[in-house]
């Protein structure tokens, strides 16, 4: 499998993650589901399992998914090979484990150092490979602090590298001053395109980890218009923030999207997500994604992807006319 880096830290990572949001089960943020409904652990460690065994080695994880739980079922997934993996999580959302509710939001340093200590023992791993900032609209004028307390858990041995999950490329530049800083997460896909994210990154040098490769499922080609998602699901009553499916439906514009390049994606014979995952290995040799994986099938059809290889750019071209926009 092919690998990349993450930025300016040297940790090498698969090219294509595992996002294990899903596997965390059920929990509630703003009064409103925020997991993707019950999940079987002994599912998710197969996936995690099968995922390792074709190659994936990178592992991206919140302490809120789940209330803790993704954390723990990582844990108990990767026991024994450790070392073969970078696990990244993520912090600064508050929560009660007992009811699985987020319960405020926190970036203070004694409360960062709380929280990697209370991940570090749901992995049960001594290191976070990739600690990375959860509040995507967190203030810029709080960032030297963090970075700061960031840097001296660095130096401790707790942290190996740091990292922001925000949309916003300003953003991803302050923290880019932190010389630990490795990677912005952000929202990138072939809807979805995200080109000042990208430049920001190649200017800091900073790794581009993908989330929302498959728009929360949309790319992967099995849901329609009479699609309707469970309630206990995020896309099922869906946030604010949720674009890609509304009430539970997917958006018809995206549908629409997806149906124009439906033939491109799946070209070489490749499935819709395999041929969205190529078109992010094509855009940038920054990219990682990190597409949700619950299922041993899931695994297989995402580590799938790079076996068929990026899009060409011809191919990247002819989405952008297709859809619309200028080529990034």
């Amino acid at each position: 499998m092919s690998v990349r880096t993450l930025g300016r830290s040297g940790i090498s990572v698969s090219a294509i993650g595992f996002g294990a949001w899903a596997i965390g089960g059920p929990f509630v943020s703003g009064g409103k589901p925020a997991g993707w409904g019950e999940v079987d652990d002994d599912v998710s460690v197969a996936a995690v399992h099968r995922a390792l065994d074709l190659g994936v080695t990178f592992f991206d994880t919140a302490d809120v998914y789940g209330a803790g739980h993704s954390e723990r079922v990582l844990a108990r997934a990767l026991a024994g090979r450790r070392d073969e993996v970078v696990i990244a999580t993520k912090f600064g959302n508050v929560f009660d484990p007992a009811t699985r509710t987020v319960t405020d939001r926190d970036f203070s340093a004694a409360y960062v150092r709380q929280a990697c200590r209370a991940s570090l023992d749901r992995l049960g791993t001594d290191r976070i490979d990739l600690y990375q900032l959860h509040l995507g609209d967190a203030p810029l004028e709080q960032v030297d602090d963090l970075i700061a307390t960031l840097e001296e858990l660095v130096d401790e041995g707790l942290i190996r590298s740091y990292g922001w999950s925000t949309d916003d490329p300003a953003r991803a530049a302050a923290f880019a001053k932190g010389p630990h800083c490795a990677a912005v997460q952000h929202q990138l896909n072939v809807l979805n395109d995200t080109p000042a994210m990208l430049a920001a990154c190649d200017t800091h040098d900073l790794a581009s980890v993908n989330r929302g490769p498959l728009a929360m499922g949309l790319l992967s080609g099995k849901y329609g218009s009479a699609s309707r998602l469970p309630m206990d699901d995020v896309r099922g009553d869906s946030p604010a923030w949720m674009t890609y499916f509304k009430d539970g439906r997917p958006a018809p514009e995206f549908l629409a999207a997806m149906d124009a390049i439906r033939d491109i994606l799946t070209s070489g014979g490749r499935t819709p997500a395999q041929g969205a995952l190529a078109w992010l290995l094509a855009r940038s040799g920054r990219t990682v994604p990190i597409p949700g994986i619950r299922t041993v099938e899931q695994a297989e059809q995402n580590a799938g992807a790079l076996q068929h290889g990026p899009l060409d750019q011809a191919q990247l071209r002819q989405i952008d006319e297709l859809l619309g926009r200028a080529a990034g």
